[in-house]
């Protein structure tokens, strides 16, 4: 098993619009760390967001208010900044960090990008994001893709907010499930396939729906990704 090389935040930051709740993307160069890909702010947990004998989670909140700040020029507070997730990488690429994501209203301000760093931004639906994506026009990564997914049915930033609140952090801790190429298929806790108890056996992936639950179902937690078009199944 590989180590975790390090920490790091993320932040979705929303705001309403007429149409609901938008979400800041950043547009990351095609060299250096999620090359191309559009991400929340966020990034690595430095020294100086450490304090000795504190949570870990707490250290990676202080990285995300500054990486917010370094990054787009919006000032958040560590109150404003809700617990939304865990990301932990499958174990088979080099550098892992676990990634903490966090929620927060934007506040108000304009987007200044870090030079370098970043290329463009923009505010979306989350909705309308997936079909970018599924489009071929804005490339993302599973955490950012599953995040996004889990806020298409929200009504505005204040109800997002409350959502997330009130659920339990969840850890997605990542696996790559052998037996389905040349589609990827990446599986987390609550999936029948997770601790390798049943080999891969193939299957359709043109949709981006999450299964209802149903107890006749196999037990389901995946996301099933064929090119562009990308499916989130949970049936538990």
């Amino acid at each position: 098993m590989s180590e975790l090389t390090g920490t790091a935040a993320t932040v979705v930051l929303l705001r309403d619009s007429d149409a609901g709740p938008e979400v800041l993307l950043l547009e990351r160069p095609t060299a250096g760390s999620f090359g191309g890909a559009w991400v929340f702010p966020g990034g690595r947990v430095d020294p100086a967001d450490r304090a000795e004998g504190e949570a870990e989670e707490s250290a990676a909140v202080r990285a995300g208010v500054r990486e917010t700040a370094e990054e787009t020029g919006l000032a958040l507070r560590a109150g404003d900044l809700v617990p939304l997730s865990c990301w932990i990488p499958p174990e088979n690429i080099p550098r892992r960090y676990q990634t903490w994501f966090f929620a927060a209203k934007a506040p108000a301000g304009d987007i200044r990008l870090n030079p370098g760093e970043l290329l463009n931004h923009r505010w979306l639906l989350p909705a309308e994001a997936l079909d970018r994506h599924r489009n071929g026009l804005m490339q993302l990564v599973p955490p950012t893709w599953v995040t996004l997914h889990s806020l298409t049915a929200d009504a505005s930033a204040d109800a997002a907010l409350a959502r997330i609140a009130g659920a339990e952090t969840e850890t997605f801790r990542t696996r790559s499930l052998a037996g389905y190429e040349p589609v990827t298929v990446f599986a987390w806790e609550g999936d029948e396939e997770y601790d390798g108890a049943v080999g891969g056996v193939g299957g359709s992936a043109g949709g981006s729906s999450i299964a209802a639950s149903d107890a006749s179902l196999p037990a389901r937690h995946r996301l099933v990704m064929d090119k562009t078009f990308w499916r989130y199944e949970r049936t538990r």
